[in-house]
């Protein structure tokens, strides 16, 4: 009797060899992508990381000084490395208002991610050399009222940042100056042309110093060469305290101002604190510093995708009222109690 033997192969050998063939396929295809992912990654770590160039307007190299300082501080909490993640191109005007728009197209050219503007005259001169580059404003007045953003919620076009809050402060500061200083009856105003809201404000002062019954005597500084005649006229009229006007024109020239009032004796009001920290009698104004440490979270945002037009206008939140005592000593004058209780700091 026959016996078959019935012998089965789970595959023939040429589908065997034909699996061991693919099989080998696929390995080399992993170990090529492998190869190539690592070198796409090599070639990646050597490409230099691209910079985020933030371009400063300033007022003055000092003035800039004091302002960036809490700007880079607040980028640095950020995460950003200076010279690493980004890089700062500062420019100043230094009170001449006619050197605006050349610097303004300095900074268009170097191609900036943003442009960070310190001052109502240098964010309209931003927003008005260019309608791409975003411009973030560390300090602007009013910039609603100014027409430099549309409005504070939708601000529109490519400007965002940092606003005050209008010229009603300066009546603020001409009744702090009426409790400061003993039967005040007449108060001299300097204020600059080049600032771009200078009318409102003496408008809003005059408004004010009528319901308190002071004498208001307006002066007008162009020039640091208008700086000795305005104390003059103001100590001929018999001023008995002074009130200085915002802008880049006497924020670079603070010093002299702060000079010529205490040589005058005049008891005077400041727009910001800077000049009570330079020596100067007292200031009622918008927390600068904290301004420009919000500015610096606005650019983070900027350089992370946002539009200006999508960023709120911010107005001030913190307002400071810093009294120099050893300025009030120098001229003799003795600051009443109550005044003193209503600072938010006291420099003696």
């Amino acid at each position: 009797m026959k016996r078959e033997v019935l012998i089965r192969f789970s595959d023939s050998p040429s589908d065997n060899l034909k699996s061991k063939i693919q099989n080998l396929k696929w390995g080399w295809g992993f170990a090529l992508a492998v190869v190539f992912a690592l070198c796409g990654a090599a070639a990646d770590a050597q490409q230099p990381k691209k910079l985020a160039r933030v371009c400063y307007l300033g007022t003055s190299a000092s003035v800039s000084a004091i302002d960036m300082r809490p700007f880079r501080e607040r980028l640095r909490e950020l995460g950003y490395v200076e010279g690493q993640d980004v890089t700062i191109e500062p420019r100043d005007w230094e009170g001449k208002v006619e050197h605006l728009p050349d610097l303004v197209a300095e900074l268009v050219r170097l191609n900036c991610d943003v442009i960070l503007t310190s001052g109502t005259e240098a964010a309209q001169a931003a927003k008005s050399g260019t309608k791409t580059i975003p411009v973030v404003m560390g300090y602007s007045q009013d910039a609603v009222r100014l027409g430099i953003v549309a409005s504070l919620a939708r601000p529109g076009g490519n400007v965002t940042g940092m606003t005050g809050i209008g010229a009603e402060i300066f009546g603020k500061r001409l009744e702090l100056l009426k409790e400061t200083v003993h039967k005040l009856a007449r108060v001299a105003f300097i204020s600059s042309p080049t600032q771009l809201s200078a009318d409102e404000n003496l408008k809003e002062t005059e408004a004010v110093a009528r319901f308190l019954r002071v004498e208001l005597q307006s002066l007008e500084v162009k020039g640091p060469g208008d700086f000795d005649g305005a104390f003059q006229a103001a100590i001929k009229k018999r001023a008995q305290a002074l009130i200085v006007g915002g802008g880049g024109v006497f924020a670079t020239h603070q010093k002299r101002i702060i000079e010529l009032a205490a040589k005058s004796r005049l008891p005077a009001m400041y727009p910001n604190a800077r000049y009570v920290d330079a020596g100067g009698l007292m200031a009622n104004a918008e927390d600068r510093l904290e301004q420009f440490r919000r500015a610096a979270e606005i650019v983070d945002k900027v350089l992370k995708g946002t539009k200006p037009a999508d960023i709120p206008v911010e107005r001030p939140k913190k307002f400071d009222f810093v009294i120099n005592l050893k300025a009030a000593k120098q001229i003799g004058l003795i600051i009443p109690q109550e005044v003193l209780a209503r600072a938010s700091r006291i420099i003696k």
